[in-house]
């Protein structure tokens, strides 16, 4: 899911910064961009991001920031320069460039300039490592802040289903009547009243009927939106079990839609996928 910390440290003359971004993946992508002073603490820090992160697309950059009066000196590789102006020279007789901008492009050419690295202290890591601490708990706390939102708008959609299937428990009894009826005056209309047997009318009316019922898909539904807002409030990370529960619903739904042959239902049903959809998207977002 999404979220971000940040945290800095000032010490001396360095500051020690942290900051962290991620976006909703559904597993854990890591990208740690870390000074090379400190690259022998690597795999810890992965460690520990894959322990309290779990799961997202997450960019950290840790970076040490020492004032000028604490950076050591650079230092111009002169026989890599004098090749490069020389090479660049040669060809600047072919195409007349301007010549005053040949050693400030020189300059910037990869190892003409190089810093002297700086070595990493124990207490340097120990302010680095207590720095990324702070910025895991804002991320984390971001996460909670936006989890909270995210919870409040499932339990909506939930709610919003639920008021589409008090709906169809009211319209879903009137259907057995009205389907009598209709299939009655076909008939009439198109046989004549004496012209059919009521017994074997009966019979088939019957097998019809059953095949049109969604009783069990209005009892199941109704256990899986009550079992989604039980999981919803649990305090384990249950984001891929709220999917599978989502589908289950969304099984129930689409069987009710196809067996309820009743335009006011399908109404209902279409409202009630509608509010789905919107919680498979904000799902994304769930660990």
């Amino acid at each position: 899911m999404t979220g971000f910390g940040l945290a800095s440290t000032d010490h001396e003359s360095v500051k020690f910064s942290v900051e962290i971004k991620s976006l909703n993946s559904k597993f854990l992508e890591l990208g740690l961009k870390i000074p090379k002073a400190f690259s022998d603490k690597e795999l810890y820090l992965r460690n520990v991001c894959n322990k309290e992160i779990e799961r997202g697309k997450v960019s950290i950059a840790l970076t040490v920031e020492r004032s000028e009066e604490a950076q050591k000196g650079a230092s111009i590789n002169q026989v890599l320069l004098k090749k490069y102006y020389t090479q660049l020279l040669e060809i600047n007789k072919e195409i007349a460039a301007d010549l005053s901008t040949i050693l400030p492009a020189v300059l910037n050419l990869p190892e003409v300039i190089t810093y002297t690295e700086e070595e990493a202290s124990d207490s340097e890591w120990e302010i680095l490592e207590a720095t990324f601490g702070k910025a895991l708990k804002n991320f984390n706390q971001f996460r909670v802040d936006e989890g909270n939102v995210l919870k409040a708008d499932l339990e909506l959609r939930i709610k919003n289903i639920l008021g589409f299937f008090v709906e169809v428990e009211t319209l879903a009894p009137l259907r057995i009547p009205h389907i009598k009826t209709r299939l009655t005056q076909f008939l009439e209309d198109t046989v004549g009243k004496v012209n059919y047997d009521q017994n074997r009318f009966e019979q088939e009316l019957i097998y019809y009927i059953d095949k049109l019922d969604i009783t069990e898909e209005q009892t199941r539904l109704k256990s899986h939106c009550d079992y989604f807002i039980a999981t919803l409030n649990d305090k384990d990370a249950n984001g891929k079990k709220l999917g599978f529960i989502s589908q289950e619903i969304g099984r129930e739904i689409n069987t009710m839609g196809a067996k309820a042959n009743d335009a006011q239902i399908q109404q209902l049903v279409v409202g009630m996928k509608e509010e789905l959809e919107k919680i498979k998207e904000q799902l994304l977002n769930v660990l």
